[in-house]
């Protein structure tokens, strides 16, 4: 139980009454010990993602493995695609596998049927446009297998995103175990509040433009 009530205010930007109001109503995973609240990291994380909640820069201090997640590691290896074609989530989703590369250890099927799994479950669609499709649960043995690949559909298609905004960028996950896989998330999810990122990935640009862009936010980060 590593965080503390001030480390919440923190992170999410809202006042103290408003976390404790939250802890009574049992609506964030909290826990009392020796008459204060603690939070556990990856609790809170996966809390943050499952409710699509803004965080302040704060979240990049989420480390949960031993070995840093470096997003601009997983997509030089997922790739960056473009004109993906389908007419609704499943096609898009065959059609955004079919371009990615897959590590030998499991099949596109495979990948397939997670995914789809997963937004049958709940729509990954986190706002502005953008979807994060990801397994219901890690389906690689391999860490040095991990990607991030970002698909850009040829069409805009109706993801049942909060903001009801039309999907046309993809980012499709695969990571090798829970704690790096909420790590993987966490950090896309700041990526895309950021207006700079979320210009690039409306216009589409190309693959090295948006790989600078995310080299210079990381090292940012690793010097704070």
């Amino acid at each position: 139980m590593n965080l503390k009530i001030k480390d919440i205010v923190e992170l999410l930007q809202v006042s103290e009454k408003t976390i404790y109001r939250w802890i009574k109503d049992r609506k964030i995973p909290a826990y009392q010990i020796n008459h204060q609240y603690r939070f556990n990291k990856a609790e809170i994380n996966e809390w943050i993602l499952k409710n699509k909640i803004d965080v302040s820069h704060k979240i990049l201090d989420f480390n949960l493995t031993n070995r840093p997640v470096s997003i601009l590691q997983l997509l030089t290896k997922g790739g960056v695609f473009y004109q993906i074609e389908g007419k609704d989530v499943p096609s898009i989703i065959r059609n955004a596998v079919k371009a990615i590369p897959v590590p030998p250890e499991i099949t596109r099927r495979t990948i397939v049927s997670s995914l789809i799994e997963r937004e049958e479950m709940m729509p990954t669609a986190v706002g502005k446009g953008i979807a994060i499709p990801h397994p219901r649960n890690p389906i690689l043995a391999d860490v040095e297998n991990e990607s991030v690949s970002i698909c850009f559909l040829k069409e805009k298609i109706d993801y049942r995103a909060i903001d009801g905004e039309w999907v046309q960028t993809l980012f499709i996950v695969l990571s090798a175990n829970s704690r790096r896989h909420l790590e993987i998330l966490a950090k896309i999810s700041y990526l895309c509040q950021l207006e700079e990122f979320y210009f690039l990935l409306k216009k589409q640009v190309g693959k090295e433009e948006i790989l600078r862009f995310i080299r210079d936010k990381e090292e940012e980060w690793n010097k704070k």
